[in-house]
């Protein structure tokens, strides 16, 4: 009797797939030859470190500059470009070199993977993908590598050129300057600033609005943006514009972060500290000496975070509009919930309502059981929990101080916040079943 091999749905080919990245990034961080000192790492080290590279997070319990090779550094930005754009993109990519034709089981898990609700097409996204990615990425590491020339070595800017723009662009968070000061040197520098919150942005919008955006330079006339794309792009805005001001008010007379600076300083330091909370991860003033009141706020954007199809994490910024959509329209007596003048299906809002009660439960289960086997106050739990969920990076200092236990719960929820709740949902629960029959209606008295 012959075996056959099961078969697996997109959700868990998904699941299945950064699994099985990670535990081989894991193997390799493990290497000797990827550590400074050519000793093996530590497999809870190097399995948090790759989970957060794959995942796209940033939270460290190693320094990526001091700690590892150069070796050992290629392959986090290995695992953050192959964790930013997902594996079945790259594959995809492997298929086009090759000229292997893409199969229909292919392109569901690539809807899958890109979050797409259709299959058509699918396959010319992802050429455009991979060519922003790469032409994005490119332009960055150059500019990058002109600025860090005026530093350091010509080679070695190269490298901190790519290896930064890939690690932006991702919205991975990881950087090569030692000592867990990730861009503090370069709080008032305009072209650092500049060019990482492009690439923050990029990445974070998704690649559905980039291509749109792209389409006006082929046909002006015709030219317009997708619904999807205006709710992205106007909140992503929204949310900017209000956490600088907030983050500005707040931090203005703060001697740890933005009292000492110039204006210039204080601008750019806030607009940084608003702009990367998208799931970027880096920073430019120290996250644990801002007010609680900041702290506070900063885990409120992680937790919506970027947007759909992109490389960031969180409920994502649509998510967070169809909430406040529902919430305006349940005020205003209205029954259906309206944006740029289309009326969204009763779906979508369910769904964004379970996208959203998914993320508080399993954020809120993690920091309890973290509050138990930590020695962190809860503020900071709630903000390392939040960011790992979000694939943030942003840490208040207590990332290299978990136990073991800490740091499993913290890959699972970077593993979680990458997949998103509902795919893991998908992956592990049982199948769908078709309701054959409709039970009565029941009312209850709600507020």
């Amino acid at each position: 009797m012959r075996y056959r091999l099961p078969k697996f749905s997109p959700p868990q080919i998904l699941v299945l797939g950064f699994a099985a990245i990670i535990m081989l990034g894991t193997l390799l961080l493990m290497l000797p030859i990827s550590n400074v000192g050519g000793k093996s790492l530590e497999f809870i080290n190097a399995l948090f470190t790759a989970t957060s590279a794959t995942c796209v997070t940033g939270l460290v319990v190693k320094d990526t500059g001091l700690d590892f090779t150069t070796f050992g550094q290629v392959v986090i930005m290995v695992l953050i470009q192959v964790g930013g754009l997902g594996f079945m993109t790259m594959a995809t990519l492997f298929s086009m070199v090759f000229k292997r034709k893409i199969s229909l089981k292919d392109r569901l898990l690539l809807q899958e993977a890109m979050n797409q609700n259709t299959m058509e097409g699918i396959v010319r996204l992802i050429r455009k993908v991979l060519t922003y990615s790469i032409v994005i990425e490119l332009c960055a590491a150059i500019i990058y590598s002109i600025r860090w020339a005026f530093d350091m070595p010509l080679g070695r800017a190269v490298y901190y050129g790519l290896f930064h723009a890939v690690s932006m662009f991702n919205n991975a968070g990881f950087d090569l300057f030692g000592g867990y000061r990730s861009l503090t040197m370069f709080v008032d520098d305009p072209v650092v600033n500049l060019v990482t919150m492009f690439l923050i942005v990029s990445g974070g919008i998704g690649f559905i609005v980039i291509s749109d955006l792209a389409g006006f330079r082929k046909n002006r006339k015709k030219w317009k943006l997708s619904l999807h794309s205006k709710v992205v792009l106007s909140m992503t805005a929204a949310l900017i514009v209000l956490g600088t001001v907030v983050i500005f008010i707040f931090e203005y007379t703060n001697p740890k972060t933005l009292e000492p600076l110039g204006w210039g300083g204080k601008i750019w330091g806030s607009l940084f500290q608003s702009v990367t909370p998208r799931t970027a991860g880096a920073n430019t003033l120290d996250i644990g000496s801002l007010r609680q009141a900041t702290q506070f706020f900063i885990i409120i954007l992680m937790f919506i975070g970027a947007s759909p199809g992109s490389t960031g994490g969180g409920i994502k910024t649509t998510t967070f509009t169809i909430l406040v959509g529902a919430v305006l329209s349940m005020i205003r007596g209205r029954e259906e919930v309206v944006l740029y003048r289309y009326r969204l299906a009763q779906e979508r809002i369910h769904k964004a309502i379970t996208v959203t009660m998914f993320a508080l439960f399993f954020i809120i289960a993690v920091t309890m059981v973290l509050t138990a086997t930590e020695d962190a106050s809860f503020l900071s739990i709630l903000f390392e929990t939040t960011s790992a969920f979000g694939t943030v990076g942003l840490s208040m200092g207590i990332t290299g101080k978990l136990t073991v236990l800490g740091k499993a719960l913290i890959s699972l929820t970077m593993f979680a916040g990458r997949l998103g709740l509902l795919t893991m949902a998908y992956a592990l629960g049982p199948k769908k079943e078709k309701e054959l029959y409709r039970h009565p209606e029941g009312k209850m008295i709600i507020g």
